[in-house]
């Protein structure tokens, strides 16, 4: 099985053209622990004749001293090789592995199981196209096994593998294994993967690894290197609308100016017409440059130079794309968070943010909710600890180029760092664009109209106390119902859990109920986010740094 081939002998530089053309596989394993993840990638390169004659030797030699197997070869030591990893019998870093076949190159990461190393399962996750999720027949669905199949359904793997390993523990029991796949199945179904593909194996014994094995008469599927190798993940990105991150402007001399980059998505041909993000302006490919010369077309995942036909600015930081389909150039987003710092997030506080080509200054200004990874539920929560996730608002000192996560992987994440100590706090993906910050005396002086006349009803008085933040409700002052003039009586509770981050959505039957709130907002330095749901207006206060805008549109701020 392994990529033995006579190419070698008789033809070297056909052997290495044929190897450079092979198509190339990410893929991860995870799961609980003990689950097996190490022993079956150890077993794919072992029965791949990837194991070199040293670290065969080296093996033999640590499974009689630290194996689990008494003695007998201990796949899992390929993988695990820190020392607290081998004494413990667990994976705790991520571990990544190279081999290949005759018709697939394979880059394999090796993800921990356990959940305080939960944000090293999602920087191995983060790259891979497939996740081979494993699950002990013996025990089933754990916590661990819907924690990891949230996760890389977030990070945006759509192909699963369902490794229900360790049969030869239960006699190879089909029930069981069909039990499984359907409680899986129903578990999964919200999740959005496109394919599921359940493999009966036995990792420690090669069962259904490599070759078909014989203990399992009644499954009919492909093994589980059958299945790396035909699954068909390529061209996902050259369908969609051109991108293009320019990390470096390459300009030599007076005569040649060309964007550098590698293309995130679509394919570009010379005499295309291509949009600039951030400037808006348009102009056509003229030549598509590369080390081994021009090319006629390039696709994502090339790295190339593009030379244009008018001189327009672009600089580094910078996207290209088809004009009809550009991204999202905006300051606010929404987006996931994965939290992967000791430290909690402090809303408010300035980071960097990360992008494929820029580095920008910018804050999360508040937390919509945590997720609960192993039940799926939304909490709210004022911060952000190590291994958390959620949805938060982001404020960002200048426009950048976004596309939703869902549909550009490249393009629709992100990193935080701390300013500080340039530590990666977070790992980020795009959701949308969120409203805009609004200034409230903008909406108190700009032309709401007043109240009709209609409503006789006399003027409600509410009281906003801290039961609006801690209320079964959850941070929601609805206001659809009222039918007359409303005013609010602020009390010290509510405008000190503003104080501690929390933010407040006023939900309002239409824009006539705007001024009570905005003038809320004004009297106590508050600033809010809005939105249109319809008819309706939802409106979110909070507490931050104030943002002046000159009433005449004059003069520059310094923003």
């Amino acid at each position: 099985m392994a990529h033995q081939s006579e190419l070698i002998e008789k033809d070297i530089l056909a052997y290495l053209k044929s190897q450079e053309e092979k198509s190339l596989l990410r893929f991860i394993t995870c799961g609980s622990v003990d689950d097996g993840k190490s022993t079956l990638i150890g077993r794919l390169l072992w029965d791949s004749k990837m194991v070199f004659e040293d670290q065969l030797a080296a093996l033999e030699v640590d499974s009689k001293k630290v194996g689990t197997q008494g003695g007998a070869i201990d796949y899992a030591l390929l993988l695990d090789g820190l020392q607290a990893e081998r004494e413990q019998g667990i994976t705790i870093d991520v571990a990544y592995r190279y081999f290949s076949t005759d018709r697939r190159k394979f880059i394999v990461a090796d993800t921990p199981g356990h959940e305080q190393y939960t944000r090293n399962m999602v920087t191995g996750a983060s790259t891979a196209q497939v996740a081979v999720i494993l699950v002990d027949a013996r025990k089933g669905l754990l916590t661990q096994t819907r924690r990891h199949s949230y996760l890389v359904s977030l990070v945006g793997i759509r192909h699963i593998v369902l490794a229900v390993n360790k049969m030869d523990l239960i006699d190879f029991d089909q029930q069981r294994f069909a039990t499984i796949l359907s409680d899986y199945r129903q578990f999964a179904a919200p999740l959005g993967f496109d394919s599921i593909t359940a493999i009966p194996i036995s990792a420690l014994n090669g069962d259904n690894i490599i070759e078909a094995s014989v203990n399992t008469p009644w499954y009919q599927g492909p093994t589980l290197m059958n299945y790396l190798e035909t699954v068909q993940v390529e061209g996902e990105n050259v369908e969609k609308p051109f991108r293009l991150p320019v990390q470096w402007v390459n300009r030599p001399n007076l005569d040649f100016r060309g964007f550098c980059g590698t293309i995130a998505a679509g394919t570009v041909r010379p005499g295309d017409e291509v949009r600039v993000a951030s400037s808006g302006r348009t102009s056509r490919v003229a030549r598509i440059v590369t080390m081994d010369g021009d090319l006629p077309e390039a696709t994502a995942g090339q790295a190339v130079t593009l030379t244009l036909a008018d001189e327009i600015d672009i600089s580094r930081g910078d996207t290209l794309s088809v004009p009809d389909a550009p991204p999202l150039q905006t300051r606010f987003l929404e987006a996931h968070l994965v939290w992967l710092h000791d430290e909690q997030l402090h809303p408010g506080q300035s980071y960097l943010i990360k992008t494929a080509c820029a580095v920008i200054p910018g804050r999360v200004t508040t937390l919509r909710h945590v997720v609960d990874v192993n039940t799926l539920e939304q909490k709210q929560a004022p911060t952000l600890r190590l291994n958390e996730i959620g949805v938060g608002l982001l404020e960002l000192d200048r426009p950048a180029a976004f596309d939703p996560y869902r549909l550009n992987r490249a393009t629709g994440n992100f990193i935080v760092i701390d300013r500080y100590t340039n530590a990666t706090v977070a790992a980020g993906m795009v959701i949308a664009a969120a409203p805009e910050i609004l200034q409230p005396q903008e909406l108190v002086a700009g032309g709401i109209p007043a109240p009709t006349a209609a409503s006789n009803a006399a003027t409600r008085r509410i009281d906003l106390g801290s039961h609006f933040i801690n209320g079964d409700e959850g941070n929601l002052v609805d206001l659809t119902e009222e039918p007359g003039q409303i005013e609010f009586a602020v009390s010290p509770a509510f405008l000190d859990a503003l104080a501690q981050g929390n933010r407040v959505l006023f939900r309002l039957r239409s824009p006539e109920q705007l001024p009570p709130v905005a003038l809320l907002a004004y009297e106590h330095s508050l600033q809010c986010t809005f939105s249109r749901a319809g008819d309706r207006v939802n409106l979110i206060l909070f507490s931050g740094p104030a943002i002046t805008v000159p009433l005449d549109g004059g003069a520059d701020t310094g923003l």
